[in-house]
């Protein structure tokens, strides 16, 4: 009976999260249509980068540093020396995101975007994460580190390949 709740629950966090997301895309839709049919797959625009302010490369170079220490993680053994030290550089990596991403408002005028509360969350659910694992509670824990990577690092990162944003400029643009 307490698995089925628990099932039910995560069901409902997974369409709450794909309602977010639908949410958050919404008033891109035509945007994101009109420029998918323009799409050209190329190297890098290194240019465009060189054009971000640095609170935008800080912030890209640290969630890129966190997917890659986050895959890392997710296939080797845990509870090691090695993953202990991952995990805190993931943990470092993922703050800088948060926090950075609190300095980007431009996709949505001069005001944070729903996109945001992901950052918020994480700079809530990190310290939480980190409590529950020295509290030995290890499925608190890797719960809690598995969504940041999949809502904050795989979701949020592919709402950034939207047309319009600079992700999409940088490589199909």
């Amino acid at each position: 009976m307490a698995e089925k709740r628990l099932r039910e629950r995560r069901w409902i966090g997974g369409a709450l999260a794909v309602g977010l997301v639908a949410a958050a895309m919404a008033p891109f839709l035509p945007q994101i249509i009109r420029r998918a049919g323009a799409v050209s797959l190329h190297g890098p625009d290194w240019a465009l980068w060189r054009e971000l302010p640095w609170m935008v490369q800080l912030h890209v170079i640290a969630a890129l540093t966190a997917l890659l220490i986050g895959t890392v993680i997710l296939f080797r053994r845990k509870g090691t020396g090695f993953h202990k030290t991952l995990g805190w550089s993931w943990v470092a990596a993922m703050g800088t995101t948060a926090v950075s991403s609190l300095f980007i408002t431009g996709l949505n005028g001069n005001y944070w975007s729903v996109i945001h509360l992901l950052s918020g969350w994480t700079l809530i659910a990190l310290p939480m994460a980190l409590y529950a694992i020295r509290n030995r509670k290890v499925e608190t824990h890797k719960r809690a580190m598995t969504g940041m990577f999949v809502g904050g690092l795989l979701v949020a990162g592919g709402l950034t390949f939207i047309p319009g944003r600079f992700m999409f400029a940088f490589f199909f643009g």
